[in-house]
């Protein structure tokens, strides 16, 4: 067949639109998606189909947190027993769905020593104290080297009296509900020293977002108290080469409470 140049031109562009990829969804003649379509030689802005049209961008927004007034007022005024109370029937967020119990703290109501840990964990809601899993058998091995216990001069609390979930990590409304029985904990106790342990008691008592890395080896406060940081022993149980730094920030902390006396 004799083809003049012209048919041999059509044909070579007939056989690159066959065997060239597919154009993106949406776009057969090849221009990139949502883009405008040339007419001749003018855009055109006819609307695209509704497969074309992209997904608005999701921006990150900060959720307001809101108080809620299903927890008991005059958190600032009760005394140990009221406190306890009020912790058991606080439905204030919606961690109370699935607890099974509180953890509302353990040890000595005159301790020296606060220990502040970050939410309950499986074991701690079936048992409401905290600390009673193996993360729990560390904490004890190390009090006992200073020649502490859990029952006698030292206070064991958490940030959330309630368990997360799954053990998931608590979130900022949560904290925000349970951070104020937290905090008269500390003023009815009046300890001398606080051990925080774990980055969201951290983050709690210091209102800061920097890692524990940073401000271990210092002393920081809350509520006029001596605040040492320290890794969370759940932690410590997965990364055992960190426990000579958490002895060390125990050490420290001891320290503290011996030049305060």
């Amino acid at each position: 067949m004799n083809l003049d140049a012209r048919q041999r031109a059509m044909l070579g562009e007939m056989g690159v639109r066959l065997f060239a990829p597919p154009a993106p969804l949406g776009d057969v003649d090849g221009t990139p998606p949502n883009a405008p379509r040339q007419v001749g030689g003018t855009a055109d802005l006819r609307p695209t189909r509704a497969h074309e049209i992209p997904a608005p961008l999701s921006q990150p927004v900060e959720r307001p947190v809101v108080i809620s007034r299903d927890r008991l007022p005059g958190v600032d005024h009760m005394d140990w027993d009221a406190l306890r109370e009020a912790v058991a029937a606080c439905r204030a967020c919606k961690l109370c769905e699935g607890r099974t119990n509180t953890v509302f703290g353990v040890g000595d109501p005159h301790a020296d020593w606060l220990l502040v840990g970050e939410a309950p964990g499986e074991n701690e809601d079936r048992q409401g104290e905290p600390f009673v899993g193996q993360a729990g058998k560390l904490l004890d091995n190390m009090l006992g080297s200073l020649g502490l216990s859990r029952r006698e001069q030292v206070y064991i609390a958490n940030v959330l009296k309630c368990r997360p979930p799954g053990n998931r990590n608590p979130e900022p409304e949560e904290i925000a509900q349970c951070e104020p029985f937290l905090r008269r904990q500390v003023a009815l106790l009046q300890p001398k020293i606080i051990v925080a342990m774990g980055r969201f008691a951290v983050q709690t008592l210091l209102q800061t977002t920097e890692p524990i890395g940073r401000l271990r080896g210092r002393v920081h406060r809350y509520q006029d108290v001596p605040v040492v940081v320290t890794y969370h022993p759940a932690y410590l149980l997965r990364n055992l080469p960190d426990k000579a730094k958490a002895w060390s920030d125990l050490v420290l902390a001891q320290s503290v409470l011996k030049s305060a006396a």
